[in-house]
Protein backbone atom coordinates (compact mmCIF):
# COMPACT_ATOMS: atom_id res chain seq x y z
CA UNK A 1 0.00 0.00 0.00
CA UNK A 2 1.39 3.20 -1.32
CA UNK A 3 2.86 5.36 1.56
CA UNK A 4 2.93 9.78 1.84
CA UNK A 5 5.26 10.86 4.45
CA UNK A 6 6.22 14.87 5.55
CA UNK A 7 9.49 14.50 6.54
CA UNK A 8 12.40 16.92 8.09
CA UNK A 9 16.10 17.45 6.74
CA UNK A 10 18.57 19.23 9.15
CA UNK A 11 20.19 22.30 7.07
CA UNK A 12 23.74 21.56 7.18
CA UNK A 13 22.97 17.86 6.30
CA UNK A 14 21.56 18.88 2.62
CA UNK A 15 21.76 21.04 -0.13
CA UNK A 16 21.77 24.45 0.27
CA UNK A 17 23.12 24.72 3.22
CA UNK A 18 25.03 27.76 3.37
CA UNK A 19 22.23 29.42 1.52
CA UNK A 20 18.99 28.84 3.16
CA UNK A 21 20.21 30.97 6.65
CA UNK A 22 20.22 33.73 4.07
CA UNK A 23 16.69 33.75 3.45
CA UNK A 24 15.35 34.56 7.15
CA UNK A 25 12.34 36.25 5.43
CA UNK A 26 12.10 34.29 2.74
CA UNK A 27 10.92 31.45 1.37
CA UNK A 28 12.45 28.74 -1.15
CA UNK A 29 10.27 26.18 -2.82
CA UNK A 30 11.18 23.28 -5.20
CA UNK A 31 8.69 22.76 -8.21
CA UNK A 32 10.15 19.97 -9.51
CA UNK A 33 13.07 17.83 -8.95
CA UNK A 34 15.28 15.12 -11.07
CA UNK A 35 17.97 12.98 -9.98
CA UNK A 36 19.67 12.75 -13.51
CA UNK A 37 22.34 9.88 -11.71
CA UNK A 38 23.52 9.62 -8.12
CA UNK A 39 25.90 12.33 -8.30
CA UNK A 40 23.36 15.04 -9.25
CA UNK A 41 19.78 16.70 -8.40
CA UNK A 42 18.53 18.83 -11.10
CA UNK A 43 15.53 21.13 -9.56
CA UNK A 44 13.95 24.08 -10.44
CA UNK A 45 13.24 26.50 -7.28
CA UNK A 46 11.19 29.18 -7.02
CA UNK A 47 12.67 32.11 -4.17
CA UNK A 48 10.99 34.82 -2.47
CA UNK A 49 13.91 37.04 -0.56
CA UNK A 50 14.38 40.58 0.60
CA UNK A 51 17.49 40.59 -0.74
CA UNK A 52 18.43 38.20 -4.10
CA UNK A 53 21.38 39.48 -4.47
CA UNK A 54 22.85 38.09 -1.25
CA UNK A 55 21.04 34.73 -2.52
CA UNK A 56 22.92 34.74 -5.41
CA UNK A 57 26.32 35.38 -3.56
CA UNK A 58 25.65 32.55 -0.58
CA UNK A 59 24.55 30.27 -3.98
CA UNK A 60 28.01 30.84 -5.66
CA UNK A 61 29.40 30.03 -2.36
CA UNK A 62 27.50 27.07 -1.76
CA UNK A 63 29.76 24.00 -2.31
CA UNK A 64 26.58 21.45 -3.21
CA UNK A 65 25.80 23.76 -5.82
CA UNK A 66 27.54 22.93 -9.10
CA UNK A 67 26.02 25.64 -10.85
CA UNK A 68 22.69 28.04 -11.10
CA UNK A 69 21.33 30.32 -13.41
CA UNK A 70 18.15 32.38 -12.97
CA UNK A 71 15.17 31.10 -15.58
CA UNK A 72 12.54 33.82 -14.58
CA UNK A 73 11.98 37.44 -12.39
CA UNK A 74 8.61 37.79 -11.35
CA UNK A 75 9.73 40.70 -9.04
CA UNK A 76 8.99 39.64 -5.45
CA UNK A 77 10.49 36.45 -6.50
CA UNK A 78 12.06 34.28 -8.70
CA UNK A 79 12.50 31.04 -10.55
CA UNK A 80 15.77 28.93 -10.89
CA UNK A 81 17.50 26.20 -12.03
CA UNK A 82 20.01 24.41 -10.23
CA UNK A 83 22.86 21.64 -10.05
CA UNK A 84 23.03 19.96 -6.42
CA UNK A 85 25.99 17.81 -6.71
CA UNK A 86 26.51 17.11 -2.35
CA UNK A 87 24.49 16.05 0.18
CA UNK A 88 22.07 14.82 -1.81
CA UNK A 89 22.03 11.32 -0.12
CA UNK A 90 18.68 11.16 1.17
CA UNK A 91 16.47 12.55 -1.83
CA UNK A 92 18.54 10.23 -4.31
CA UNK A 93 18.10 6.99 -2.34
CA UNK A 94 14.23 8.07 -2.54
CA UNK A 95 13.88 8.92 -5.91
CA UNK A 96 15.78 6.08 -7.42
CA UNK A 97 16.36 3.21 -4.92
CA UNK A 98 12.74 3.55 -3.55
CA UNK A 99 11.13 4.87 -6.40
CA UNK A 100 9.40 7.17 -4.50
CA UNK A 101 7.96 10.85 -5.68
CA UNK A 102 8.52 14.15 -4.00
CA UNK A 103 5.36 15.93 -3.72
CA UNK A 104 6.68 18.98 -1.85
CA UNK A 105 9.65 20.09 -0.63
CA UNK A 106 10.16 23.45 1.34
CA UNK A 107 13.79 25.02 2.32
CA UNK A 108 14.11 27.49 5.60
CA UNK A 109 16.98 28.42 7.22
CA UNK A 110 16.68 25.85 10.18
CA UNK A 111 16.04 23.11 7.58
CA UNK A 112 13.89 21.29 4.88
CA UNK A 113 10.32 19.91 4.93
CA UNK A 114 9.13 17.23 2.15
CA UNK A 115 5.91 15.16 1.76
CA UNK A 116 7.06 12.28 -0.27
CA UNK A 117 5.58 9.37 -1.89
CA UNK A 118 6.46 6.24 -1.30
CA UNK A 119 5.64 2.42 -2.48
CA UNK A 120 5.32 1.25 0.90
CA UNK A 121 5.61 1.84 4.33
CA UNK A 122 8.88 -0.59 4.00
CA UNK A 123 10.05 1.82 1.37
CA UNK A 124 10.25 4.42 4.68
CA UNK A 125 11.27 2.22 6.75
CA UNK A 126 14.18 1.45 4.49
CA UNK A 127 14.97 5.04 4.09
CA UNK A 128 15.40 5.59 7.66
CA UNK A 129 17.60 2.78 8.23
CA UNK A 130 19.63 4.28 4.89
CA UNK A 131 19.74 7.73 7.00
CA UNK A 132 20.79 6.13 10.39
CA UNK A 133 23.84 4.15 8.87
CA UNK A 134 25.35 7.67 7.48
CA UNK A 135 24.55 9.37 10.47
CA UNK A 136 21.93 11.94 8.61
CA UNK A 137 18.75 13.20 9.96
CA UNK A 138 15.57 11.88 8.81
CA UNK A 139 12.43 13.16 11.19
CA UNK A 140 8.95 11.35 10.28
CA UNK A 141 6.47 14.08 11.14
CA UNK A 142 3.56 12.07 9.62
CA UNK A 143 2.64 9.36 8.20
CA UNK A 144 -0.62 8.49 5.93
CA UNK A 145 -1.79 5.22 4.26
CA UNK A 146 -2.69 5.99 0.54
CA UNK A 147 -6.01 3.45 0.61
CA UNK A 148 -7.75 5.09 -2.49
CA UNK A 149 -6.55 7.53 -4.78
CA UNK A 150 -4.08 9.75 -3.53
CA UNK A 151 -7.08 12.83 -3.84
CA UNK A 152 -8.75 11.29 -0.87
CA UNK A 153 -6.96 8.25 0.01
CA UNK A 154 -3.71 10.07 1.93
CA UNK A 155 -6.49 11.72 4.10
CA UNK A 156 -8.13 8.44 5.28
CA UNK A 157 -11.41 9.52 3.33
CA UNK A 158 -13.89 6.59 2.03
CA UNK A 159 -15.32 7.57 -1.38
CA UNK A 160 -19.03 8.38 -0.25
CA UNK A 161 -16.97 10.49 2.44
CA UNK A 162 -15.11 12.31 -0.30
CA UNK A 163 -18.08 13.47 -2.68
CA UNK A 164 -20.18 14.56 -0.21
CA UNK A 165 -17.36 16.83 0.79
CA UNK A 166 -16.53 17.99 -2.19
CA UNK A 167 -20.11 18.46 -3.34
CA UNK A 168 -20.33 20.74 0.12
CA UNK A 169 -17.66 22.68 -0.69
CA UNK A 170 -18.27 23.14 -4.43
CA UNK A 171 -21.73 24.21 -3.83
CA UNK A 172 -21.13 26.43 -0.97
CA UNK A 173 -21.94 24.90 1.76
CA UNK A 174 -18.64 26.11 4.26
CA UNK A 175 -19.09 29.23 3.01
CA UNK A 176 -20.52 32.41 5.10
CA UNK A 177 -23.20 32.65 4.64
CA UNK A 178 -24.25 29.10 3.49
CA UNK A 179 -25.44 28.99 -0.13
CA UNK A 180 -26.88 25.62 0.03
CA UNK A 181 -28.29 23.21 3.23
CA UNK A 182 -27.90 20.30 4.11
CA UNK A 183 -31.25 19.40 2.39
CA UNK A 184 -29.92 21.24 -0.82
CA UNK A 185 -27.03 18.33 -0.68
CA UNK A 186 -28.81 15.72 -0.04
CA UNK A 187 -31.25 16.41 -3.37
CA UNK A 188 -27.75 16.94 -5.35
CA UNK A 189 -26.37 13.33 -4.43
CA UNK A 190 -29.79 11.74 -4.03
CA UNK A 191 -29.56 10.73 -0.54
CA UNK A 192 -31.23 11.37 2.78
CA UNK A 193 -30.22 14.57 4.54
CA UNK A 194 -29.32 11.86 7.68
CA UNK A 195 -26.71 10.03 5.24
CA UNK A 196 -25.53 13.72 4.37
CA UNK A 197 -24.90 14.40 7.90
CA UNK A 198 -23.05 11.22 8.85
CA UNK A 199 -20.89 11.60 5.80
CA UNK A 200 -19.64 14.90 6.96
CA UNK A 201 -19.24 14.59 10.19
CA UNK A 202 -17.32 10.94 10.04
CA UNK A 203 -15.14 13.23 6.75
CA UNK A 204 -14.42 16.17 8.80
CA UNK A 205 -13.10 13.29 12.01
CA UNK A 206 -10.83 11.24 9.52
CA UNK A 207 -9.41 15.03 7.83
CA UNK A 208 -8.58 16.31 11.25
CA UNK A 209 -7.38 12.97 12.62
CA UNK A 210 -4.72 12.50 9.10
CA UNK A 211 -3.97 16.44 9.59
CA UNK A 212 -3.40 16.88 12.88
CA UNK A 213 -1.89 13.49 13.60
CA UNK A 214 0.62 13.41 16.22
CA UNK A 215 2.15 10.62 18.36
CA UNK A 216 5.12 8.21 17.45
CA UNK A 217 4.35 5.82 15.14
CA UNK A 218 4.58 1.92 15.06
CA UNK A 219 8.40 2.53 13.68
CA UNK A 220 10.05 1.68 17.35
CA UNK A 221 11.79 3.90 19.37
CA UNK A 222 12.61 7.21 18.46
CA UNK A 223 16.58 8.01 17.26
CA UNK A 224 17.88 10.64 15.09
CA UNK A 225 15.27 9.21 12.41
CA UNK A 226 12.55 10.89 15.18
CA UNK A 227 9.68 9.24 14.21
CA UNK A 228 6.14 10.74 15.25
Amino acid sequence: MSTIASVELDVDEFALGRSLPRLENGELEVIRVAATNRDTLVPYVRVSADDFDSFGEALDEDPTVREWRLVDDLGDERLYRMEWVEDILVVVHLLLDEEGVVLEMNGYPDGWRLRVLLPDRESLTETAQFCEGRNLSFVIKHIYEVTGSVGRGQYGLSKDQYEVLTTAMDQGYFDVPRNVTMSDLAATLGISQQAVSERLRRGHKNLLESTLELGESSFGEPTKQHLE
